[in-house]
């Protein structure tokens, strides 16, 4: 994550940005015409062994106990080699593993199966993005927010503006972070990526609003406090910068922002 960690939430990002789930999506059906949405009823002995298989091989993996996840995948690959589910965690695991051709063999493996899980889309997304392959990034995060039945569009549509960010599209940027934001106000990635990037523009109301609204909440930490001292001092709102040094050394003075903060580093 050496591009995307200087505007991610430090320890959120893989949890918020990356992990698009597992969801039965709408596939195709034998003349390639949009199929029905799978439900219970259509799901076979062998699909719900390898379910099953794969929701232990999930568990494991949130665990980080990664080798062990793979194994369950594999056994969930026997029983049913056209899972899409399953190459979707096989990817995850690859990309946790920094094998890059295995990861995006996985996802190539599930579109396959499926073109329309917009959580596979997502996922081979975000890990295009890292790969500094921008165009083809954007070009599977808008197909999968394009998905009427993707219930992750907030998610995939931050993911799209850290990367936009990352490509030096800033404008693209705003508008992905702000449509995130409409979707899903309580996603402290979100708040902090788009106050950081109207930090970085020089909008300082806004990003005022933004990172304000985050620290006024449980889920402020070191990184949001340090854009809120930088953000309020440089609107020369010496009260409200006061008050959130004092926050930043009581609860995270060993963190790098406090360290920041005592060397007076505010432009660094």
């Amino acid at each position: 994550m050496r591009h995307v960690s200087r505007f991610c939430w430090l320890s959120a990002c893989w949890g918020a940005v990356l992990l698009a789930g597992c969801a039965h999506q709408p596939g195709v059906d034998s003349a390639g015409n949009p199929a029905d949405l799978i439900t219970d009823s259509d799901e076979t002995d062998q699909r719900r062994r390898a379910r099953l298989r794969v929701e232990l091989a999930t568990g494991y993996f949130e665990q980080g106990q990664t080798k062990v996840a793979l194994d369950e995948i594999k056994q969930s690959l026997a029983i049913d080699p056209n899972f899409v589910d399953a190459y979707n965690l096989r990817g995850l695991v690859y990309m946790r593993l920094n094998d890059i051709p295995l990861a995006e063999g996985s996802f190539k493996r599930a579109l396959g199966l499926n073109a329309r899980d917009a959580g596979v889309a997502h996922n081979y997304g975000w890990l295009l993005c890292q790969q500094a392959r921008y165009p083809e990034s954007f070009r599977l995060f808008s197909q999968a927010v394009a998905n009427p039945t993707y219930t992750g569009k907030a998610k995939t549509l931050m993911a799209l503006g850290v990367c936009q960010v990352n490509a030096g599209q800033t404008a693209e940027a705003e508008q992905s972070l702000m449509r995130a934001y409409e979707l899903d106000a309580g996603n402290p990635v979100t708040a902090y990526n788009l106050a950081r990037l109207l930090y970085g523009r020089g909008d300082l109301t806004r990003a005022q609003f933004y990172i304000r609204r985050l620290n006024n909440s449980e889920l402020a930490n070191a990184q949001t406090l340090w854009l809120g001292i930088k953000t309020e001092r440089k609107l020369n709102n010496q009260e409200a910068m006061a008050q959130l040094a004092v926050q930043l050394k009581k609860r995270f003075a060993q963190s790098p922002e406090t360290a920041a903060y005592e060397k007076g580093a505010f432009d660094e």
